[in-house]
């Protein structure tokens, strides 16, 4: 019995135009976010306990290093913001989680005290200065 041989593959003109159009759209997509689609504004710490939003602390406004303490579900955080940062100081968890997080300065970036139910969350600044992402 004699197996069937499989086709010869070879490419032709149709298989290069789409290859063209598939690197195309990718610079396109890779161009569009690089430039555009960051957040604007000021830099702002959103506070939330409980899962409300609590406060919403502008760093741009801020001269000198400020310190607010939160209360919730039997824990306190005290956390100090600056013009560029927010960092939760101290804190009477158990696991301490939320201080070792260190300073969050970038959109996006939280802080996270589970026992406490307490989040900082950083919003705005569009001027981000590193990469979002490292693959590789």
């Amino acid at each position: 019995m004699r197996m069937k041989s499989s086709p010869k593959l070879r490419p032709n003109g149709w298989d290069a135009l789409v290859a063209g159009a598939v690197l195309a759209l990718a610079v396109l997509c890779g161009t569009l976010a690089w430039a555009g689609g960051g957040d604007s504004g000021a830099l702002t710490a959103v506070v939330s306990v409980d899962g409300e939003v609590t406060e919403r602390v502008a760093l741009s406004g801020l001269t000198a290093p400020e310190e607010r303490t939160y209360t919730h579900n039997g824990y306190t955080l005290h956390v100090t913001f600056t013009a560029e940062s927010a960092q939760v100081t101290a804190s009477d968890c158990p696991t301490q989680d939320c201080v070792h997080t260190g300073a969050i300065t970038r959109s996006g970036q939280s802080i996270v005290c589970l026992p406490g139910r307490i989040v900082i969350q950083m919003e705005g600044g569009g001027d981000s200065d590193g990469p979002d992402l490292v693959i590789g």
